[in-house]
């Protein structure tokens, strides 16, 4: 099942993501691959990763994942000290392996379902509860809570953008065969985030 009640909608918005992707994010996402070297980029991630624990520790606790708060803790810890204030990941060389939550995630746990399938301009595919939870992690992030309140707006902004264009660049043969292979580009990105979420 699709899932996909505004899917006339959700194409127009996905055609126009694209369009904005091969004018803007694909182009800065190719220069970025092409002149980092990859372990700069490995330790950009691993930067925003670490910038994230208050979040991911929040979902975590909020779920009632102890053991997952416990990892959380622990990678915050390691990589903050050994790792050059998150740069590097020796946490996830002891095994301790970043691990991603969200609001949506706990929302999914609290039993909200998905709802319907939304693609969303700029951002890409999502759903309600999504969306809900993207919105509940963006306010409720420290960092950027002190940014806001310190009238440092590029910060979060500025991380938003740079955490975008690593996953682009992550991604782009990927995404590149995806279309290449596929029948309707649409309907696989649609399958493939239901599935990922």
């Amino acid at each position: 099942e699709s899932n996909d009640p505004i899917e006339p909608v959700n194409r127009a918005l996905f055609s126009f993501n694209q369009g904005l992707d091969s004018v803007i994010f694909k182009p800065i996402a190719t220069i970025y691959k092409k002149t980092l070297p990859q372990t700069l980029q490995d330790g950009i991630r691993n930067f925003l990763n670490n910038l994230r624990t208050p979040v991911i520790l929040a979902n975590n606790l909020l779920q009632g994942d102890l053991e997952g708060a416990n990892t959380t803790i622990a990678r915050f810890t390691v990589n903050s000290i050994v790792g050059f204030a998150g740069f590097g990941d020796p946490a996830g060389d002891l095994g301790a392996k970043y691990r991603s939550e969200d609001f949506g995630q706990t929302l999914a746990v609290w039993g909200m379902g998905e709802g319907p399938y939304l693609m969303l301009p700029v951002f890409g595919p999502s759903n309600p509860r999504d969306l809900i939870g993207m919105i509940v992690d963006s306010i409720s992030d420290p960092i950027d809570i002190w940014a806001d309140n310190t009238d440092r707006d590029a910060i979060p902004i500025s991380r938003l953008l740079v955490r975008g264009i690593d996953r682009r660049a992550r991604h782009i043969k990927t995404l590149e065969e995806l279309e290449k292979t596929s029948l309707d580009f649409y309907a696989t990105i649609r399958s493939l985030y239901r599935q990922l979420r």
